[in-house]
């Protein structure tokens, strides 16, 4: 422990060329009388860590002492800073030993370069969670995450939706955040496949002594991005026929999904007989009647519903609904 904390304060000193014993108790957590404590034990093992007494004193190292890193451009510096995703390290347990990997670059870097991780981070910040959703860490994130990172087997306790728990060991490969929710990409023991977990359903999860082989072939980023589009392709089970006007047509991607939009008005056909100029009557896919009066409905007289007869029943309804709140009379012009 106290090794660590040595190097991390020659690696601040790098950094910051001087800081007061308060700055450097802050940082490292410690009494300012530790600071001094180990600034000697720096000293006596050769590093040239010295102290300017007075209110504008503090420690500094002298000499050049500088271990630098060469090979490096600016762009690439920015891009290394620019990597990670401070929340989601937070909450895998890794923010400590990543701001220690970030501070032994910085200190090694050249004066030229110095300032190159404080523009990436001032121009660009990933918000991994969902909006009007309060974040919520797993509790059992941090060993998932370690089971992940040592590839070791993991058992584990799962809910089903429907509230049923089952037992499984999983060879976890990755962990997705997606929209502020935890997924674990795992092939079960025994089994082909990939498979997608939510990290909030596991009640347990245990790693084992033993370690899996990695399937070597698996890439993280492909495999989610297919299962992606296949999970959202699998909501869609209901189709609804609809009369669109032109602006109907303009918002239909912006309350439904964008692909099932982009299809539909791919194969529109013009709506006919009795239409307004530029109509079109389209078949769209939906995840249920349900969702598709939730998302319909806001496009009003822009999107009339053709079929199936109940749903158009509903709009109807809440036709009718809104003629007596507003209290309009049909009969009045």
């Amino acid at each position: 422990m106290r090794a660590a904390r040595l190097i991390q304060m020659v690696l601040l000193l790098q950094n910051r060329t001087t800081m007061t014993a308060a700055e450097l108790a802050a940082e490292l957590e410690v009494s300012e009388r530790t600071v001094a404590r180990d600034a000697l034990a720096l000293s006596e093992a050769g590093v040239p860590v010295y102290a300017d007494r007075g209110r504008a004193g503090g420690y500094r190292l002298v000499g050049g002492y500088r271990t630098r890193l060469t090979g490096l451009g600016r762009s690439e510096v920015e891009a290394l800073f620019l990597s990670g995703v401070p929340g989601a390290l937070r909450e895998m347990g890794l923010a400590d030993a990543s701001s220690a990997a970030r501070l032994k670059v910085r200190a090694a870097l050249t004066p030229a370069l110095a300032d190159a991780g404080d523009g990436a981070a001032q121009r660009f910040h990933l918000d991994a969670p969902a909006w009007w959703r309060p974040p919520v860490t797993p509790a059992l994130l941090p060993s998932v995450a370690e089971a992940v990172w040592d590839d070791r087997v993991l058992a584990v306790v799962y809910r089903r939706r429907g509230g049923a728990e089952v037992e499984r060991e999983l060879e976890p490969h990755g962990l997705v955040l997606k929209a502020g929710v935890w997924y674990l990409a795992a092939r079960p023991v025994g089994a082909d496949g990939h498979r997608v977990y939510r990290v909030d359903r596991f009640t347990a999860a245990r790693s084992r002594e033993h370690r899996f082989t990695r399937d070597t072939a698996f890439e993280l980023p492909a495999f989610w991005e297919r299962q992606a589009v296949e999970f959202a392709r699998s909501l869609l089970r209901d189709r609804v026929e609809l009369r669109l006007t032109p602006a109907g047509q303009a918002r239909l991607r912006h309350v439904v999904d964008t692909e099932a939009a982009e299809r539909a008005l791919a194969e529109a056909v013009p709506a006919g007989c009795g239409a307004a100029g530029g109509d079109v009557r389209v078949t769209l896919a939906v995840e249920s009647q349900d969702v598709a009066f939730e998302q319909l409905v806001v496009l009003g007289a822009e999107a009339e519903v053709v079929g199936p007869p109940e749903l158009r029943a509903r709009f109807v309804a809440e036709a009718g609904r809104l003629a007596d709140l507003y209290g309009w009379d049909a009969t009045a012009g």
